[in-house]
């Protein structure tokens, strides 16, 4: 069951926090649960669930689905997500470089975050390829598994990425998915000292995806820039034009972070890391 930390527990609201808690046991492998699964996996009396399926379905967070015994997240979730991804100034500053990205190479590019252990797409711009039109704009991969994952946990220390992976199993999806917090601690520093990251058929067969991080005012990873091509693999010299295109892109993104109005104009990034 996914936990919501507080940093002050005496400011903490149990119901509310009970509520956020049945939210999030929605996901695309459970997109349907009955009162009595959500009072098992909440481990909570099946009367105080009924209550708060019954509050957050008044307030279209849940609706009822039609066997009248199961829900779904309702269309007030979705009205909050699109929302807050509209209203990200990453998004709104880096819809711009992908799209001047995809026209360059021709191939669909991506704007991802991290949340935890996982990717989020919070921006996509379709290339001439129809086979990534299915990834949708708050889709999420496993952080260890793709070289986005590997791209945005590129600042972390080794001791933070130890702690964000503790009683965590790092599952295999290709024989190349690193299974380990040591592997997959190699895998970023080598990623981290080239300044991109490059897999061919590393996560999904058949597809290479190349990434590059961009930086916020503090020199901290923000987000990544990646594009992905419909091959096997990328030989050279494509390959190498095409890593410059997504360096110069998230590179691009960086300083329009660092210069936006909303900063004061600026700009205290750290260059070096910048220039990596």
């Amino acid at each position: 069951m996914s936990s919501i930390p507080f940093a002050e527990d005496r400011y903490r609201v149990p119901a509310l926090a009970r509520g956020l808690q049945l939210l999030m046991q929605f996901n695309r492998d459970q997109p349907e649960l009955s009162g009595a699964q959500l009072a098992r996996q909440l481990d909570l009396p099946r009367a105080s669930v009924f209550r708060m399926l019954c509050t957050l379905e008044q307030a279209g967070f849940l609706e009822r689905c039609a066997d009248g015994v199961n829900y779904k997240l309702g269309l007030g979730v979705l009205r909050l997500g699109f929302e807050l991804l509209a209203s990200m100034e990453l998004t709104e500053l880096g819809r711009p470089v992908i799209e001047e990205l995809r026209d360059r190479s021709g191939y669909s590019a991506h704007l991802v975050v991290r949340d935890a252990r996982e990717v989020v797409f919070i921006a996509k711009v379709a290339g001439r390829s129809a086979m990534f039109h299915s990834i949708q704009v708050g889709a999420r991969l496993p952080a260890h598994a793709t070289v986005l994952g590997r791209t945005l946990l590129s600042d972390l220390s080794d001791a933070q990425l130890a702690a964000l992976y503790t009683n965590a199993p790092l599952s295999a999806f290709t024989p190349r998915t690193p299974t380990t917090v040591a592997a997959l601690a190699e895998l970023i520093a080598q990623d981290r000292a080239r300044g991109y990251s490059v897999s061919m058929g590393g996560y999904e067969p058949g597809i290479c995806t190349i990434a590059s991080p961009v930086f916020n005012e503090q020199g901290r990873v923000a987000a990544a820039i990646s594009i992905t091509v419909a091959a096997q693999r990328i030989e050279e010299p494509e390959l190498g034009v095409l890593v410059e295109m997504v360096k110069a892109a998230a590179a691009q993104l960086s300083d329009r972070l660092s210069h936006s109005p909303e900063r004061g104009g600026r700009s205290t990034r750290n260059s070096q890391r910048t220039a990596a």
